[in-house]
């Protein structure tokens, strides 16, 4: 029994050393196919480290964080008894961004005691929350942050087959339970369960038995790749094809041509075109060497970024921008503090970050009396979460031209009383910087100026005192009443007050010079209706917010004067008081009149035509946007 239980330890760790150089091969490979072979971040992450854990100033872990064989996900550590090994994972996929040292509003507040050099985060996409880390040395941060940089930038340039070839080996990794570096018809069975793939049992073994042609009863990597194919084939594609290819199995470079100037309505289509999309996605090398595209080439081709309905050309600035900025469209947003819902959900400086990440050029600043003499954001008379109105300023001037240098405007929603508008004139003026705009451009005195003319430039829109120049500093009182009908509608909006705290609202404010005097071209003004011949119009340096229905009705009654008042003017829409579960309305009528800011609720979400800049609009059709050709793209 003794010489048995010591076969038995002898196999045991044998199987182990065995599955040990299986990982280190799958990973070896899975590096070389991203072109990160022997790279010492990705040796350091695949190593795996241990890392503190940071949710508050008393709840700090250590946990342990390692880089999958796949080269594409990352397992933590959990201490939680019921956490299945499946939660304990996340992809790199789901990574939004890395950021290294307190650059987030956990870091920022729970771990100051920590040298930046060794602090970083991981930001997810969706709405996960944002992982706090500290690392045991500078250089482990750096391994994890640099490692990371380079997963996702190599994993965006692998090519259609690439990506394929390693999905399929994650997949085959996956499903294999025994590590036998076969796919057995049960252990696919479960893993398509996994995807939530729905197929037939007696179809799937169909195709199964089609792709085993090493008569094994499981597959291996080109079966399953064969299997992957089968199944996913859209006949739609194989009909296009066909069409484009005529009688013959590939399509050569002149059926190339025709099919980019016909059906994808390719401007540059030519030879040179064709062949440089045959180099590219052609998987076929004898192919390529014969200048033509196999069916599997057409879709590889169809599926990148060439194929693609959004024009290339427009990830860059290709429109003119030296127009005034009212004949723009603007990626802009509703209450962008909050994360969540409108009644109760939490405020927080990431939200600003996602907005401005995403290319919103209007955010909007609810600001009220705080403790301390401190200005606090928070959706008003609500039970949502509140932050320092100095912790959002930093936020704004750390990243409001990451994605774009074309200006910003904040929507000032002051609810403050007149020393703490003083605080908020100082934190604006010493946290921005010569960012903040605080005075007329010159040549910019009797029309708005242009988006290019304010490129790198903060502007603040709400209330002001007097007209476009700032007010002297010598005389005069140092707070006048200003109307605030504009604002306590927008507050004041009864769908959302029988949901809220009951409080009084006054539609008058008490606003302080310093103040005033940044708010230099969104005057923020109650609409009174449009102009008429002989009647003194609104200046061109002030803005309406006009609410979604009442926007609406103006669209319905008024349509061709609120086109010609949004030539020459900003008007700012803000969403229905019902919508506090933060639904959007669709921005199209809206832009379809000429309106320019047409904001979202919450959550950092921003409609535009163009994330990240300012979009000029179409005068010809009442400002109706140019979209994109449409064009054949598998979904």
């Amino acid at each position: 029994m003794q010489f048995q239980r010591g076969r038995g330890r002898s196999r045991s760790h044998s199987r182990e050393l065995y599955l040990q150089e299986q990982s280190l091969e799958v990973a070896a490979l899975n590096g070389q196919r991203m072109g990160l072979q022997d790279d010492k971040d990705l040796q350091a992450l695949l190593k795996g480290s241990q890392l503190l854990k940071v949710k508050s100033n008393s709840w700090r872990r250590e946990r342990f964080y390692k880089l999958q064989e796949d080269c594409k996900t990352i397992w933590q550590e959990s201490r939680k008894v019921m956490r299945t090994p499946e939660s304990q994972l996340f992809s790199i996929e789901d990574i939004q961004e890395v950021r290294m040292g307190h650059r987030t509003e956990g870091l920022e507040k729970f771990a100051r005691d920590v040298p930046e050099d060794r602090c970083f985060s991981i930001v997810f996409k969706n709405q996960r929350n944002t992982l706090d880390l500290i690392a045991s040395s500078p250089a482990d941060a750096q391994h994890w942050v640099q490692g990371l940089h380079k997963i996702i930038h190599h994993s965006g340039n692998m090519d259609q087959q690439q990506k394929l070839q390693h999905w399929i080996h994650s997949c085959l990794r996956k499903a294999d339970k025994n590590k036998d570096n076969k796919m057995s018809f049960k252990e696919l069975q479960n893993f398509l369960k996994e995807l939530n793939i729905q197929v037939d049992d007696s179809y799937a073994r169909k195709i199964f038995r089609e792709c085993d042609h090493s008569q094994t009863d499981s597959l291996e990597d080109e079966e399953i790749e064969a299997f992957y194919k089968m199944l996913t084939q859209r006949k739609e594609i194989d009909r296009t094809f066909a069409e484009a290819a005529g009688s013959g199995e590939t399509l050569s470079v002149d059926q190339l041509v025709r099919f980019l100037q016909h059906q994808q309505r390719e401007e540059a289509a030519g030879p040179a075109l064709a062949l440089s999309l045959i180099e590219r996605y052609e998987p076929s090398e004898k192919a390529k060497a014969q200048r033509q595209m196999t069916k599997d080439g057409f879709l590889m081709y169809l599926l990148s970024a060439d194929g693609s309905a959004f024009n290339l050309a427009h990830r860059r600035v290709y429109q003119d921008m030296g127009q005034p900025l009212s004949h723009y469209l603007v990626s802009s947003s509703h209450n962008t503090y909050l994360l969540e819902d409108q009644l109760r959900g939490p405020s927080s400086t990431e939200a600003y970050i996602r907005a401005l990440c995403k290319g919103c050029r209007c955010l909007e600043l609810d600001c009220w009396d705080g403790p301390n003499q401190e200005p606090i954001i928070y959706h008003g008379y609500t039970f949502t979460s509140k932050i320092l109105f100095c912790d959002v300023l930093r936020a704004i001037r750390d990243y409001a031209f990451k994605v774009s240098q074309y200006p910003v405007i904040l929507s000032l929603e002051n609810h403050c009383s007149l020393e703490q508008q003083r605080v908020m004139a100082r934190h604006l003026r010493e946290t921005l910087g010569s960012m903040l705009l605080d005075r007329p451009l010159e040549g910019a005195t009797t029309s708005l100026p242009s988006p290019e003319q304010l490129k790198g430039k903060i502007l603040l829109k709400g209330k002001k005192l007097g007209g476009l120049l700032p007010l002297s500093g010598e005389g005069g009182p140092e707070a006048t009443v200003v109307s605030d009908e504009d604002e306590a509608a927008e507050m004041e909006d009864e769908a959302v007050k029988s949901r809220v705290q009951h409080k009084p609202r006054e539609d008058k404010l008490r606003l302080v010079k310093e103040l005033s005097n940044m708010v230099i071209y969104c005057k923020s003004v109650h609409f009174r209706g449009f102009s008429s011949p002989g009647t003194p119009g609104q200046a061109f340096y002030e803005m309406v917010s006009f609410s979604e229905n009442r926007i609406l009705r103006l669209l319905q009654e008024s349509g061709n004067s609120l086109v010609r008042h949004n030539e020459s003017h900003l008007s700012r829409i803000y969403p229905a008081g019902w919508r506090t579960d933060s639904s959007n309305y669709s921005p199209v009528e809206m832009w379809n009149g000429g309106c320019q800011i047409d904001t979202w609720s919450g959550n950092g979400r921003v409609p535009g035509p163009l994330p990240g800049q300012w979009g000029l609009r179409v005068r010809a059709e009442a400002g109706l946007p140019a979209g994109p050709q449409l064009r054949l793209q598998p979904t």
